[in-house]
């Protein structure tokens, strides 16, 4: 089910808290990001996790533009995340979990930017910059936080090959100043009724990437 704000404040206290206290440079983003090519489902395939990650499984986020014409103050974008909190996402009480989101394109061009912010919990802002991208078929994204105690590296597909996997995470270390302490990749494990369930279709998760 979705997550309350009793569940919610905990982590993102943490993580803010955690924000203030850098004295890391800022990190580079992406030099562009086209908004509506990065929209659809991507699977996170590796975390350096917040407090609800770090047993997760099958964690899946659907990014959507609203229309151009919006109000001034409303977001750009809604994503839908959901997860299993627990590593193996056949367990029976491994129910999934909701995490509703809103998201804001920063800088001068909508159309055009790495640089967002997100926001789990209203009145929270969170940063949300696209530090690496796949600006050809954007069929990998890494997302980074400003204290580098949270990352997601996100995939178009459930898996990732292992060369790019470990290239991403030296980018990480040599280009961002990341350390991996604590990384660890998301068990992406999908069968034809979990799919279902989840309401993925054949062209996200093609039939190629179940386990039976």
């Amino acid at each position: 089910g979705n997550l309350n704000s009793s569940t919610l404040l905990p982590a993102l206290k943490i993580i803010m808290g955690n924000l203030t206290s850098t004295s890391l440079p800022a990190l580079k983003t992406v030099a562009g990001c086209d908004t509506t090519r990065f929209m659809g489902t991507w699977f996170v395939v590796g975390v350096k996790p917040t407090m609800l990650e770090t047993t997760c499984s099958n964690s899946v986020e659907k990014y959507t533009l609203l229309d151009e014409d919006k109000k001034s103050d409303q977001h750009d974008i809604n994503i839908d995340f959901k997860y299993n909190p627990k590593e193996d996402p056949f367990e029976t009480t491994n129910n999934v979990r909701s995490l509703p989101q809103k998201g804001w394109v920063q800088g001068n061009n909508r159309k055009q930017s790495g640089d967002w912010l997100v926001s789990p919990l209203w009145p929270i802002k969170m940063s949300f910059p696209i530090i690496e991208l796949d600006e050809k078929d954007y069929s990998y994204a890494v997302v980074g936080y400003p204290d580098r105690n949270y990352c997601w590296i996100l995939s178009r597909t459930p898996t990732m090959k292992d060369k790019l996997y470990k290239e991403i995470e030296k980018k990480l270390v040599d280009n961002h100043q990341y350390d991996l302490e604590g990384f660890r990749k998301v068990p992406q494990k999908w069968t034809a009724e979990e799919r279902t369930k989840r309401g993925l279709t054949k062209e996200e998760l093609p039939d190629s990437f179940l386990v039976n």
